[in-house]
């Protein structure tokens, strides 16, 4: 059973920094994709950001130039730094693993950027 196990979540100012972390299973980690998404009250899921095995990026237009996505393979851990928090950033973050076939979500953690 993979289990991805979400940290980092809270109540932070508008411009206030925030990082996410994701950890899991080295035999999971090794192979799958991994990203964040994340979902607002009253709208979709959305991605915000992902990284590739190989570590090969991508992020949404909305928080290009701010979040940045990593992943430490000695730790099996996918991180998610987030800086210049805006307000329409509050959502419930959730971790995502893909092995293309199949993907596994985290229970999700919340960030709310409040002053």
């Amino acid at each position: 059973q993979v289990q991805l196990v979400e940290s980092g979540g809270g109540l932070v100012q508008p411009g206030g920094s925030l990082r996410l972390s994701c950890a899991t299973s080295r035999t999971f980690f090794s192979i799958a994709a991994m990203g964040w998404y994340r979902q607002a009250p009253g709208k979709q899921r959305e991605l915000v950001a992902a990284i590739t095995s190989g570590g090969r990026t991508r992020y949404a237009d909305s928080v290009k130039g701010r979040f940045t996505i990593s992943r430490d393979n000695a730790k099996n851990t996918v991180y998610l730094d987030m800086n210049s928090l805006k307000p329409e950033d509050t959502a419930v973050y959730y971790c995502n693993g893909d092995l293309g076939l199949r993907e596994y979500w985290g229970q999700g953690t919340q960030v709310t950027v409040s002053s």
